[in-house]
């Protein structure tokens, strides 16, 4: 009997075992399709939630409210909750935006961002309004025309800074350095980007300065570069206050000074989001020394350039850490009017480093500043000393001033006197002509 009753907890345990294994394989089959029923579950939950919630506001809220009304206060919220650089753009953010990228605008000239939840300067564009009046990269604004930026996002800030040219504006602001908030007042202008200008130092300097990514840059470098490749020992590009672009400029442009590998790789959730962009060889166009300047101000696009040219050892960085965007945004139309602003992917340097929230960091760390130079009245050179050599000497003063004078009629060079006011800049120049004479 009691062997009866062990075989048959034994056959009672084969087809538990059984009916388990036979159980699995079938979750093992349906594991998929409930995992889709599962999702769409949540989905139609989550509907249903965000419906309910949008009736008790329409019902209850203390102003009237239409459906439309609340469905863009929606959509502009999650937009603004993934990230500091994804939006909804209404119909006249839209417009804005297609104006603003057709290069000429009436506003400020200058690009702002969201750093720890305040409105940031990331840099003021050349020769605007903002510019002139002052503004500096990492400026927080307080206040538009005494309206407190606080929880303001990035377009509401944009729409009031921009407006009719030739009216004013005053911005309340904060900087490092400053005991209490400063006060600028800026007259509104046309904004028209010209991002490529180029200057010679030493006669065999070429001082290439882009202030932003537009759809020219590549080109108008390459050009800038052929006209003086004859001349040209070494080359100083400044992308300082640069605040980015169009990524196939920061790509192109790296291609004129680099022969082979990644440029720059991006990567994102989905497969289709994940590219890697590399140099060729056949667009390289010069290979002689280089130093870029960058700074705070250095953002998104100029750090691919920058972060790019310093992992391939083509050419040493000078200056102070850039901003540090590295995240790749598309705007998708959702109504003819209407689309969003999305981050869809990141960006990584050719050594596999990120840029987002890091920056990009220099070889060589040179704060903004002025060279101060003190005269010794009580120092005795040869010209001092009676019966010196006056022929030899005419013969130098005289090529000085000759080169004075032509300093002074040229307004494409860069002058002793003008690097002495910029310590980052002077402090590239050194480095090239180091450069220079290490190549022979």
């Amino acid at each position: 009997m009691k062997h009866k009753n062990i075989i048959s907890l034994g056959f009672v345990s084969v087809a538990l075992s059984v009916g388990l294994l036979f159980s699995t394989n079938l979750f093992a089959k349906t594991d998929v399709a409930s995992k889709e029923t599962n999702t769409e579950a949540s989905r139609l939950e989550a509907l249903a939630k965000f419906t309910k919630v949008l009736s008790i506001v329409q019902q209850y809220d203390v102003d009237d409210i239409t459906i439309q009304e609340l469905i863009d206060k929606a959509l502009d919220g999650m937009m603004k909750n993934l990230d500091a650089h994804s939006n909804y753009l209404t119909q006249k953010d839209y417009k804005r935006l297609q104006v603003q990228t057709d290069g000429e605008f009436g506003g400020l000239g200058i690009t702002v961002g969201m750093k720890e939840g305040a409105l940031t300067v990331i840099a003021p564009i050349d020769g605007t309004p903002a510019d002139i009046a002052g503004l500096k990269s990492g400026d927080i604004i307080l206040k538009i025309d005494n309206k407190s930026t606080i929880g303001m996002t990035i377009d509401e800030a944009v729409s009031l800074m921009r407006g009719k040219v030739n009216t004013p504006i005053d911005l309340t602001i904060v900087r490092e350095g400053e005991l209490k908030p400063l006060s600028i007042h800026i007259v509104r202008g046309i904004i028209t980007i010209e991002s490529v200008h180029t200057k010679m130092i030493d006669k065999n300097i070429l001082y290439i300065r882009v202030a932003s990514f537009d759809k020219k840059v590549a080109l108008d470098v390459a050009k800038a570069i052929k006209k003086k490749k004859a001349v040209t020992k070494g080359i100083i590009l400044d992308l300082r206050n640069n605040p980015g672009g169009l990524l196939d400029q920061a790509v192109g442009l790296v291609d004129e000074f680099v022969d082979d590998g990644v440029i720059v790789s991006q990567k994102g959730r989905r497969e289709v989001e994940t590219k890697i962009y590399s140099a060729h060889s056949s667009k390289t166009i010069t290979d002689v020394p280089m130093v870029v300047l960058v700074n705070g101000g250095s953002a998104s696009a100029s750090e691919i350039v920058s972060g790019a040219l310093q992992d391939h050892k083509r050419a040493v960085l000078v200056g102070e850490n850039t901003f540090g965007k590295g995240s790749v945004q598309v705007v998708l139309p959702i109504t003819e009017k209407e689309a969003i602003k999305l981050t869809i992917a990141r960006y990584y340097l050719p050594s596999g480093r990120t840029i987002q929230a890091v920056g990009v960091k220099p070889d060589i760390i040179v704060v903004p500043g002025e060279i101060t130079t003190h005269k010794n009245e009580f120092s005795i050179k040869e010209a001092d000393l009676k019966k010196h050599l006056q022929k030899e000497l005419e013969k130098v003063d005289g090529k000085k001033d000759k080169d004075k004078e032509d300093k002074k009629d040229k307004k494409d060079i860069i002058t002793p006197e003008m690097l002495n006011k910029d310590i980052q800049l002077k402090e590239g120049v050194d480095i090239i002509k180091a450069l220079i004479i290490i190549q022979g």
